[in-house]
């Protein structure tokens, strides 16, 4: 007798894990489900899991295709598994590829291939109304976010965009997709939401059509090149009763979010001043340093001025800004963003052409607040006093590269057809990151071209006077 095993958390059981453990099943004549526990899903970064555990595995009784059926709950429990079961051959679907190769030393892998699509029609008719996601633009964040999804219960990439069809073509193959498409009015056609992932300047444009169109709108950041713009995008996603969350996924993490609690909560007293750092060295040529819409403050500011807003609220009364150009297109290359409030002061550093520590620090009347480099994906922080005795460490998880984090919080808002915002980034916070871009943008284009380093005053962003 061969024996086949497979595992899976199979929430909202659907046609797509039917076929997948179809498939498994005629590799063989016995075939053995795991089924992932709550906590083991939990420790790997799945997130956004709906059906109990017990649910799951009912669904999987219930196909009739499983001839045993018990629970994964621990890394490395495959290899004993299939020494403990006699196993043939290990079956996982081909988005796995690579990942379960060590167990070729134990028995058989098969990588089963996808059916692109298949099962999106039985997705919405059987399984709660799963979203069927689109991705315009088929750059290196849109591949990330591919890996990223299936981390998140509850969305199912269907088919990918492009205005440049070979481009949206490729990306289709190379991640199983149903279909590609360069025509934006046949995209939206497909999906019920809408990942934007295609340059800043398209943003407005593809996230106003897509929401009038009724779909959800996940945008990556900025959200638009104006207040104007972004602020016609919430208008309009309120107007359609759908969802516009701007992709920062730092707003979205546990790590993040504890510490800004931990912050407020008087632990360190009264903040005094916030001081954020983002910086990286940009490739020669890549669209960051290159395109008019480039430069440090558009590509990275959004961060730095995240946990400010967060951390002193939006009641600014003065935004000063230093910054270096580059002379030959005028995209800042170094930038300091200095924000005062009536009690606290803030600072966010920007660069693309110089490396600085990524920390955050939170002062505060009573003792401070240290997140180490990479900040941006809060991991630990540290509280620190007077008395080195009081300091406490704070440990999160941070999984994978982090957009995980916003799909999931997307995919609930989505589900719960109740709201349009969320504490974790609301309206007004998103609308503060934007002004103070716009603020910051309109003073360095007065500014002179020249190499050296640039001082300008800038005018407090209404409507945060």
């Amino acid at each position: 007798m061969k024996r086949v095993i497979t595992y899976g958390t199979y929430d909202l059981f659907h046609d797509g894990h039917r076929r997948l453990l179809e498939r498994a099943r005629a590799l063989g004549d016995y075939l053995l489900v795991g089924v992932t526990t709550d906590n083991y899903d939990d420790s790997r970064g799945k997130l956004n899991v709906q059906d109990t555990l017990m649910r799951r595995i009912e669904s999987v009784r219930e196909s009739g295709l499983a001839d045993e059926i018990f629970i994964e709950e621990t890394d490395g429990q495959k290899i004993t598994d299939v020494q403990k079961y006699d196993v043939d051959t290990f079956a996982i679907g081909s988005d796995w590829t690579g990942k379960f190769d060590y167990l070729q030393d134990y028995c058989r892998v098969v990588y089963l291939e996808r059916t692109p699509g298949v099962s999106s029609t039985q997705l919405r008719a059987h399984s709660h109304g799963i979203v069927r996601l689109g991705i315009s633009g088929s750059g290196r964040i849109a591949d990330r976010f591919i890996l990223e999804s299936k981390f998140v219960s509850g969305v199912n990439v269907e088919s990918v965009y492009s205005s440049q069809l070979a481009s949206a073509q490729s990306f289709c193959n190379r991640h199983e997709l149903a279909r590609s498409t360069s025509n934006y009015d046949e995209f939206l056609e497909s999906v019920d939401a809408v990942y934007i992932a295609s340059p800043h300047e398209f943003h407005f444009e593809q996230a106003c059509t897509a929401l009038r169109n009724g779909k959800h709108v996940l945008c990556e950041k900025p959200l638009t090149m104006s207040f104007q713009d972004s602020e016609e995008l919430h208008n309009t996603a309120e107007k359609h009763g759908v969802v516009l969350l701007e992709a920062i996924k730092t707003a979205y993490s546990p790590g993040f979010i504890r510490m800004i609690a931990i912050a407020r909560s008087g632990v360190i007293g009264t903040i005094r001043d916030v001081s954020a750092t983002f910086t990286k060295i940009a490739l020669a040529g890549s669209r960051e340093v290159v395109s008019e819409f480039g430069g440090s403050a558009r590509e990275l500011a959004s961060y730095p001025l995240l946990a400010i807003v967060k951390l002193l609220g939006t009641d600014l009364v003065g935004l000063e800004i230093d910054t270096i150009l580059d002379p030959t297109n005028r995209l800042d290359l170094f930038t300091k963003m200095h924000l005062r409030y009536n009690s606290a002061f803030a600072t966010a550093t920007v660069a693309l052409g110089a490396k600085a520590e990524g920390n955050l620090v939170v002062a505060g009347t009573l003792g401070s607040l240290y997140v180490p480099s990479p900040w941006w994906k809060t991991e630990q922080f540290e509280t620190r006093f007077e008395d080195p005795a009081h300091n406490k460490k704070y440990f999160f998880k941070f999984d994978g590269d982090g957009l995980r984090y916003e799909l999931a919080e997307f995919v609930s808002l989505i589900n719960s057809k109740e709201t349009t915002t969320t504490f974790k980034l609301s309206r007004k916070e998103s609308l503060f990151i934007q002004s103070v871009l716009d603020a910051g943008n309109v003073a360095l284009l007065s500014a002179p071209n020249t190499t050296e380093s640039i001082h300008v005053i800038a005018s407090i962003p209404a409507p945060f006077t």
